[in-house]
Protein backbone atom coordinates (compact mmCIF):
# COMPACT_ATOMS: atom_id res chain seq x y z
CA UNK A 1 0.00 0.00 0.00
CA UNK A 2 2.89 2.58 0.75
CA UNK A 3 3.86 2.35 -3.14
CA UNK A 4 0.27 4.14 -4.14
CA UNK A 5 0.25 7.66 -4.33
CA UNK A 6 -2.02 9.41 -1.95
CA UNK A 7 -5.21 10.03 -3.98
CA UNK A 8 -5.23 6.13 -3.97
CA UNK A 9 -4.22 5.37 -0.37
CA UNK A 10 -7.14 7.94 0.47
CA UNK A 11 -8.96 5.73 -2.18
CA UNK A 12 -8.68 2.67 -0.57
CA UNK A 13 -9.12 4.23 3.26
CA UNK A 14 -12.63 5.25 1.65
CA UNK A 15 -13.57 1.45 0.42
CA UNK A 16 -12.20 0.26 3.35
CA UNK A 17 -14.92 2.65 6.09
CA UNK A 18 -17.88 1.56 2.74
CA UNK A 19 -16.69 -1.62 3.44
CA UNK A 20 -16.65 -1.83 8.02
CA UNK A 21 -20.62 0.48 7.31
CA UNK A 22 -21.79 -2.21 4.62
CA UNK A 23 -19.68 -4.94 6.75
CA UNK A 24 -21.82 -3.59 10.19
CA UNK A 25 -24.89 -3.86 8.26
CA UNK A 26 -24.78 -7.30 7.26
CA UNK A 27 -23.68 -8.68 10.51
CA UNK A 28 -26.71 -7.10 12.72
CA UNK A 29 -29.12 -8.07 9.47
CA UNK A 30 -27.83 -11.91 9.48
CA UNK A 31 -27.56 -12.08 13.22
CA UNK A 32 -23.73 -12.70 13.66
CA UNK A 33 -22.28 -13.41 10.09
CA UNK A 34 -20.04 -11.16 8.34
CA UNK A 35 -20.25 -9.87 4.79
CA UNK A 36 -16.67 -8.78 3.87
CA UNK A 37 -14.52 -11.22 5.95
CA UNK A 38 -14.42 -14.62 5.46
CA UNK A 39 -12.32 -16.34 7.53
CA UNK A 40 -14.70 -15.33 10.43
CA UNK A 41 -17.54 -17.44 8.76
CA UNK A 42 -15.27 -20.21 7.80
CA UNK A 43 -14.97 -20.77 11.67
CA UNK A 44 -18.81 -20.22 11.83
CA UNK A 45 -19.15 -22.51 9.14
CA UNK A 46 -17.50 -25.59 10.98
CA UNK A 47 -18.60 -24.82 14.39
CA UNK A 48 -22.16 -24.97 12.38
CA UNK A 49 -21.11 -27.88 10.49
CA UNK A 50 -19.92 -29.71 14.03
CA UNK A 51 -22.92 -28.95 16.02
CA UNK A 52 -25.90 -29.28 13.13
CA UNK A 53 -26.17 -25.91 13.47
CA UNK A 54 -28.29 -24.40 10.37
CA UNK A 55 -25.88 -20.96 9.88
CA UNK A 56 -23.77 -23.31 8.44
CA UNK A 57 -25.62 -23.45 4.90
CA UNK A 58 -25.91 -19.13 5.65
CA UNK A 59 -22.47 -19.62 6.27
CA UNK A 60 -21.95 -21.39 3.40
CA UNK A 61 -23.78 -18.88 0.86
CA UNK A 62 -21.82 -15.80 1.87
CA UNK A 63 -18.38 -17.45 1.21
CA UNK A 64 -19.48 -18.68 -1.95
CA UNK A 65 -21.06 -15.11 -3.12
CA UNK A 66 -17.86 -13.58 -1.83
CA UNK A 67 -15.81 -15.87 -3.87
CA UNK A 68 -18.46 -14.71 -6.73
CA UNK A 69 -17.66 -11.07 -6.18
CA UNK A 70 -13.69 -11.63 -6.59
CA UNK A 71 -14.17 -13.62 -9.43
CA UNK A 72 -16.68 -11.26 -11.07
CA UNK A 73 -14.21 -7.87 -10.50
CA UNK A 74 -11.00 -9.81 -11.63
CA UNK A 75 -12.80 -11.03 -14.99
CA UNK A 76 -14.01 -7.67 -15.72
CA UNK A 77 -10.50 -6.09 -14.62
CA UNK A 78 -8.74 -8.40 -16.60
CA UNK A 79 -10.81 -7.68 -20.05
CA UNK A 80 -10.67 -3.77 -19.45
CA UNK A 81 -8.19 -3.23 -17.31
CA UNK A 82 -7.65 0.59 -18.59
CA UNK A 83 -10.50 1.29 -16.28
CA UNK A 84 -10.26 -1.99 -13.58
CA UNK A 85 -10.12 0.22 -11.02
CA UNK A 86 -13.48 2.42 -11.71
CA UNK A 87 -15.28 -0.74 -13.15
CA UNK A 88 -15.29 -2.74 -9.89
CA UNK A 89 -16.56 -0.10 -8.22
CA UNK A 90 -19.28 0.46 -10.79
CA UNK A 91 -20.03 -3.48 -9.71
CA UNK A 92 -19.83 -2.71 -5.86
CA UNK A 93 -22.60 0.15 -6.58
CA UNK A 94 -24.57 -1.65 -8.92
CA UNK A 95 -24.45 -4.88 -6.16
CA UNK A 96 -25.36 -2.49 -3.08
CA UNK A 97 -27.61 -1.10 -5.05
CA UNK A 98 -29.93 -4.34 -5.60
CA UNK A 99 -29.27 -5.02 -1.91
CA UNK A 100 -30.78 -1.71 -1.36
CA UNK A 101 -33.93 -1.98 -3.56
CA UNK A 102 -34.55 -5.91 -1.99
CA UNK A 103 -34.55 -3.98 1.46
CA UNK A 104 -36.52 -1.40 0.40
CA UNK A 105 -39.16 -4.48 -1.11
CA UNK A 106 -38.61 -5.95 2.29
CA UNK A 107 -36.97 -8.97 1.36
CA UNK A 108 -34.36 -8.53 3.40
CA UNK A 109 -33.40 -12.41 3.66
CA UNK A 110 -32.24 -11.95 0.53
CA UNK A 111 -29.69 -9.28 0.55
CA UNK A 112 -26.65 -11.01 2.01
CA UNK A 113 -25.96 -12.62 -1.05
CA UNK A 114 -25.43 -9.08 -3.33
CA UNK A 115 -23.79 -7.66 -0.02
CA UNK A 116 -20.97 -10.64 0.04
CA UNK A 117 -20.43 -10.31 -3.54
CA UNK A 118 -20.34 -6.43 -3.09
CA UNK A 119 -17.41 -6.92 -0.46
CA UNK A 120 -15.91 -9.38 -3.11
CA UNK A 121 -15.46 -7.37 -5.86
CA UNK A 122 -14.21 -4.12 -3.59
CA UNK A 123 -11.27 -6.28 -2.78
CA UNK A 124 -10.27 -6.38 -6.57
CA UNK A 125 -10.02 -2.59 -6.91
CA UNK A 126 -6.31 -2.96 -6.05
CA UNK A 127 -4.28 -5.59 -8.02
CA UNK A 128 -1.19 -5.58 -10.05
CA UNK A 129 0.00 -8.43 -11.75
CA UNK A 130 -3.44 -10.35 -11.09
CA UNK A 131 -2.61 -10.26 -7.31
CA UNK A 132 -4.83 -7.86 -4.73
CA UNK A 133 -2.58 -5.65 -3.15
CA UNK A 134 -4.36 -4.03 -0.77
CA UNK A 135 -7.19 -6.25 1.17
CA UNK A 136 -10.11 -3.39 1.53
CA UNK A 137 -12.61 -5.64 3.46
CA UNK A 138 -10.08 -7.63 6.43
CA UNK A 139 -7.73 -6.22 8.03
CA UNK A 140 -5.53 -8.89 9.64
CA UNK A 141 -2.86 -8.41 6.97
CA UNK A 142 -2.94 -4.46 7.49
CA UNK A 143 -2.36 -5.00 11.10
CA UNK A 144 0.44 -7.12 10.24
CA UNK A 145 1.98 -4.98 8.19
CA UNK A 146 1.58 -2.30 10.67
CA UNK A 147 3.37 -4.32 12.92
CA UNK A 148 6.00 -4.91 10.67
CA UNK A 149 6.48 -1.50 10.08
CA UNK A 150 6.62 -0.23 13.36
CA UNK A 151 9.23 -2.61 14.00
CA UNK A 152 11.00 -1.44 11.04
CA UNK A 153 10.69 2.29 12.54
CA UNK A 154 12.21 0.77 15.61
CA UNK A 155 14.81 -0.29 14.26
CA UNK A 156 15.70 3.05 12.75
CA UNK A 157 14.19 2.54 9.08
CA UNK A 158 11.36 4.39 7.38
CA UNK A 159 9.43 6.28 10.51
CA UNK A 160 6.12 6.62 9.19
CA UNK A 161 5.45 4.01 6.74
CA UNK A 162 3.20 2.31 9.56
CA UNK A 163 0.61 5.32 8.98
CA UNK A 164 -1.26 3.56 5.55
CA UNK A 165 -2.30 0.34 7.33
CA UNK A 166 -3.52 2.39 10.83
CA UNK A 167 -5.35 4.25 8.94
CA UNK A 168 -6.78 1.55 6.71
CA UNK A 169 -7.56 -0.26 9.98
CA UNK A 170 -9.37 2.81 11.32
CA UNK A 171 -11.21 3.38 8.36
CA UNK A 172 -13.24 -0.24 8.58
CA UNK A 173 -13.43 0.57 12.37
CA UNK A 174 -15.20 3.87 11.73
CA UNK A 175 -17.08 2.83 8.95
CA UNK A 176 -18.81 -0.28 11.14
CA UNK A 177 -19.13 2.07 13.71
CA UNK A 178 -21.36 4.81 11.40
CA UNK A 179 -23.16 1.18 9.82
CA UNK A 180 -23.97 0.02 13.53
CA UNK A 181 -25.42 3.44 14.46
CA UNK A 182 -27.39 4.07 11.05
CA UNK A 183 -28.84 0.47 11.41
CA UNK A 184 -29.93 1.40 14.90
CA UNK A 185 -31.95 4.08 13.16
CA UNK A 186 -32.74 2.69 9.45
CA UNK A 187 -32.42 -0.94 9.75
CA UNK A 188 -31.48 -2.07 6.14
CA UNK A 189 -32.97 1.13 4.57
CA UNK A 190 -29.26 2.52 5.51
CA UNK A 191 -27.41 0.46 2.42
CA UNK A 192 -28.53 3.21 0.20
CA UNK A 193 -26.22 5.48 2.02
CA UNK A 194 -23.18 2.93 1.26
CA UNK A 195 -24.32 2.87 -2.49
CA UNK A 196 -24.59 6.61 -2.85
CA UNK A 197 -20.88 6.43 -1.57
CA UNK A 198 -19.92 3.81 -4.20
CA UNK A 199 -21.04 5.73 -6.92
CA UNK A 200 -19.48 9.14 -5.03
CA UNK A 201 -15.88 6.62 -5.33
CA UNK A 202 -16.59 5.20 -8.93
CA UNK A 203 -15.74 8.88 -9.88
CA UNK A 204 -13.29 9.30 -8.10
CA UNK A 205 -11.29 6.30 -9.25
CA UNK A 206 -12.00 7.24 -12.67
CA UNK A 207 -10.28 10.26 -12.50
CA UNK A 208 -7.06 8.20 -10.53
CA UNK A 209 -7.41 6.63 -14.09
CA UNK A 210 -7.08 9.39 -16.30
Amino acid sequence: MIRYSHSAKALAVSIALLAGFVDAIGFLQSGGLFVSFMSGNSTRLAVGLASGQAIAALAAMIIVSFVAGVVLGSLLGARWSAIRTSLSLVMVALLLGSASALALAGREGLLLAPLAMAMGCANTVFQRDGDVTVGVTYMTGALVRLGQRLADALRGGRRWDWVPFLLLWSGLVSGATAGALMFARAGPQSLWIATIAAAVMVIWARRLEL
